[in-house]
């Protein structure tokens, strides 16, 4: 316009003119640009010293809020206490290390030296220690609950079954093996025994379930109140939604890799196995058995037999953080599924190496690290976004997995019916198959003989279905039991005990299924196809180690089972009003119907109950919920 308006006035338009009017601009661009160019030099040239400044302008301002917190209520600020404490320990012991580790190693090379040459003959003094110990512990222990011996031999027979099965008798490495059995056992001990390591499990457990609650916000939005309070879909898959997303957030912000880096290194270095194996099976711990692998995946093409045979074991002993999430909504123990799936990575990879040892030079044994991949995703919202997105197929697969099951389980017991009647066998199932199949294994594992039939068919439909299907009847069973339904309604047991239960929620806690042979042999061969042929052969073989070992932590939950103790029942009966039952009250009627005589015609009581004046009337009101001679 300006161009054509000059030409107009007669004057002519020239390059040069254009040129100077372009340079006139640019200067002006220059000059306005100057402070925001000095500024970002500024940032280059100081940037050390401006991030050290915002830290330190951060870590101030959390100081504040963290003593304001403990200052207003220490009690409710525990947590924060604790989180903080871990975080300031690895960021000391990161600074220690990166400035005075070289020091410390040079200063520790002669005690290094020394105890290099004393270890042929210590480390039998030491096993020797270990085991007096353990065998001190377990007569101790086992005299105050000695059903707990049964547990100890469905371990040792365990253990031995696959020793029998090794693919290599003589090359089997002990250390990795009783490293592993150890470091299984002192995380149960740990869990299942001390005070701080089961609060601590059940504070983490619960926390899960509260972080857990807020897919509530989303769901309800999306499906309505209605629908995820009465629909199983609804309700239950879109918690894996949530949970792959967070996982995904983690991972791009690296704290899963750091996470899994720390427990890697721990395994590797007690167990002497290979940092690929060792890396996969640690991370199988919080995802599944096919994007586990991919933390190594530049390395599978040239990994051993062994190694991968250790790879697809950790990924059957394991079960992925999202789907436990479904599990926890189902109300199984969110305690119990952490520390199975804690338990389960070096119990896995003890029977990897006990099952298929290592025979081949392993490419990877010296190497001291193995580099992970942080993900592709830009920023925080697009990590969220693809996991999200990453978790329908798995919601697709598990809804489609659950209604093909759940009719070719019911096809299956019609036609079992139906052979059965041909010959007089009323209600034979697949489940009836399970339970006289799978008793032996049950009792083993520490269930009562009673509720061994019920924990047998349920870790059928595990091993042959899925561990889906078999949680959701677990949970069925349960509820019953907190509901304080009677134990038998005719010949069918509605509940198993809180013992079996603990068991039964250890032994479904992985992939172990006929299923999840495709699902594993589908997963690697994506990944390195030119080996299809070797991951085929070792496959059968780590979905028997996957089973045992989800077995050998069912019967460590067993042999460290404590009984819980139950209140004071006169107390109980004394604030309850009798418009609903419970668990509580189911065992406090069954005590007070086990104290109760009938002589004469005359019902009397023995034992703390004939000191109470109320026990007819409770009796009365037990009565009416529940059947007993005394009625």
């Amino acid at each position: 316009g300006e161009k054509r308006h000059y030409e107009e006035c007669g004057g002519p338009w020239t390059e040069s003119q254009e040129e100077r009017r372009e340079g006139r601009f640019s200067s002006y661009c220059r000059k306005a640009l100057q402070p925001a160019s000095k500024a970002k030099h500024f940032c280059k040239a100081h940037a050390k010293v401006l991030r050290r400044v915002f830290l330190g302008l951060l870590g101030v301002a959390y100081l504040c809020y963290f003593i304001a917190a403990c200052y207003l209520n220490f009690q409710r600020a525990l947590a924060l206490v604790v989180m903080t404490a871990v975080v300031v320990f690895f960021i000391c012991w990161n600074i220690f290390k990166k400035h005075c580790g070289a020091k410390v190693l040079l200063l520790l090379r002669p005690v290094g030296k020394c105890f290099q040459k004393s270890w042929p003959w210590l480390k039998w003094i030491l096993w020797v220690a270990l085991l007096a110990g353990l065998i001190v512990w377990l007569v101790l222990d086992t005299g105050r609950y000695p059903e707990q011996l049964i547990s100890l031999g469905g371990f040792c027979f365990l253990v031995l079954f696959l020793f029998a099965c090794s693919k290599h008798h003589g090359a089997v490495s002990w250390r990795a093996v009783f490293w592993g059995l150890g470091l299984e056992f002192l995380l149960g001990l740990f869990v299942l025994r001390t005070t701080p390591g089961t609060q601590a499990f059940q504070w983490l457990g619960d926390q899960i379930q509260y972080f857990l609650a807020y897919t509530t916000a989303g769901s309800s939005f999306v499906f309505g109140n209605t629908l995820i309070e009465e629909v199983f879909a609804f309700q239950t898959l879109p918690i894996i939604v949530f949970f792959s997303c967070v996982m995904s957030i983690l991972y791009y912000l690296g704290v899963m890799q750091w996470l899994i880096l720390k427990i890697s290194w721990l395994l590797q270095v007690s167990m002497g196995t290979a940092p690929t194996e060792t890396l996969s099976v640690a991370g199988n711990i919080f995802v599944g058995q096919t994007e586990a692998p991919l933390l190594i995946r530049p390395y599978l093409a040239d990994m051993t037999l062994s190694e991968i045979h250790a790879v697809m074991t950790g990924g059957f002993s394991t079960i992925a953080g999202s789907v436990m999430g479904a599990y926890i909504s189902f109300g199984i123990d969110a305690a119990s599924l952490i520390a199975a799936s804690v338990m389960a990575a070096p119990c896995a990879l003890a029977m990897a190496k006990l099952v298929y040892p290592e025979v081949e030079e392993s490419k990877f044994k010296g190497k001291a690290s193995i580099r992970l991949s942080s993900g592709e995703e830009q920023n925080i919202l697009e990590a969220a976004s693809n996991g999200a997105a990453a978790s329908v197929g798995l919601v697709a697969n598990i809804a489609a997995n659950l209604i093909a099951f759940l009719a070719v389980l019911e096809f299956i017991n019609a036609a079992l019916r139906w052979f059965g009647e041909m010959v007089d066998i009323e209600g034979l199932t697949f489940q009836v198959i399970c339970s006289y199949v799978l008793m032996p294994v049950a009792f083993l594992m520490g269930a009562d003989w009673a509720d061994s039939p019920v924990v047998a068919e349920l870790l059928g439909i595990k091993i042959f279905l899925n561990e889906f299907v078999a949680y959701q009847q677990l949970a069925t069973y349960k509820k019953n039991r907190l509901m304080g339904l009677e134990e038998w309604d005719g010949n069918r047991k509605q509940w198993i005990s809180e013992r079996a239960e603990s068991i039964t929620t250890f032994a479904l806690c992985g992939f172990a299924n006929l299923s999840s042979i495709g699902i594993m042999l589908g997963g690697l061969a994506s990944m390195v196809p030119q080996r299809k042929g070797d991951l085929a052969s070792v496959v059968l073989r780590a979905l028997l180690t996957g089973i045992c070992v989800t077995m050998l932590n069912a019967c460590l939950a067993g042999l460290l089972y404590v009984p819980t103790k139950l209140g004071d029942c006169a107390m109980f009966f004394n604030t309850t009003n009798f418009n609903s039952t419970s668990y509580t009250m189911y065992t406090c009627c069954k005590q007070l119907f086990a104290s109760s005589v009938l002589q004469n015609g005359t019902l009397s009581f023995t034992g703390s109950w004939a000191e109470q004046t109320e026990s007819m009337l409770w009796l009365t009101e037990c009565c009416v919920y529940y059947n007993h001679t005394s009625c």
